[in-house]
């Protein structure tokens, strides 16, 4: 089964979070999610999440991928946190799964994960950079990125398929109802 590392930063974008982690677990694949600092985490909105586990806790090498949410607040806590970046650079130099939606690609761009990948993220939340495509999902070598919170299913989904494969993605997907 594969298993999927969700890090919860203070003032991350909760939707992009917990839209991961239920979808994912729907397909079966074990997600954990990890406080950088504490397990209570006040999202952007004001929702408070408890995360499974503190990200100083968990044995990175157990998992398969990273996925990074959004969030302008919970982006700055997760480019912060030294454990973080050292995390990214293991997933990076091991050639795992790394993915990060909205303002999060900027984890990637700081510490060097996105190199001469294309990529895309919230409108507006990256400096300017000539690989950044604006679309809605940009998968290049194994670092997947997505633009926001309404993308935030078919983000989802996209990991379903490259851990678990396309029928598994369809299944899941059926059951959401999701429009066409």
């Amino acid at each position: 089964m594969p298993k999927v590392l969700v890090p919860f930063a203070d003032g991350m974008e909760e939707m992009e979070a917990v839209i991961v982690i239920d979808v994912l677990r729907r397909a079966g694949i074990e997600v954990i999610s990890a406080g950088i600092s504490t397990n209570t985490i006040i999202a952007s909105r004001g929702v408070k999440l408890v995360s499974d586990s503190l990200l100083s806790e968990v044995d990175p090498s157990s998992f398969d991928m990273i996925v990074l949410p959004g969030g302008n607040q919970g982006t700055k806590n997760l480019n912060a946190s030294p454990l973080v970046s050292e995390i990214l650079k293991i997933f990076k130099k091991e050639d795992r799964w790394i993915g990060a939606i909205c303002a999060a690609p900027n984890v990637l761009l700081t510490h060097s994960i996105l190199q001469n990948q294309k990529f895309t993220a919230f409108p507006g939340s990256v400096p300017s950079n000539e690989k950044y495509t604006g679309s809605r999902l940009e998968l290049s070598d194994k670092i997947l990125t997505s633009l926001g919170p309404g993308s935030a299913f078919e983000f989802s989904l996209k990991i379903i398929e490259l851990l678990s494969g396309i029928e598994k993605r369809k299944e899941v997907e059926k059951n959401l109802y999701l429009p066409s």
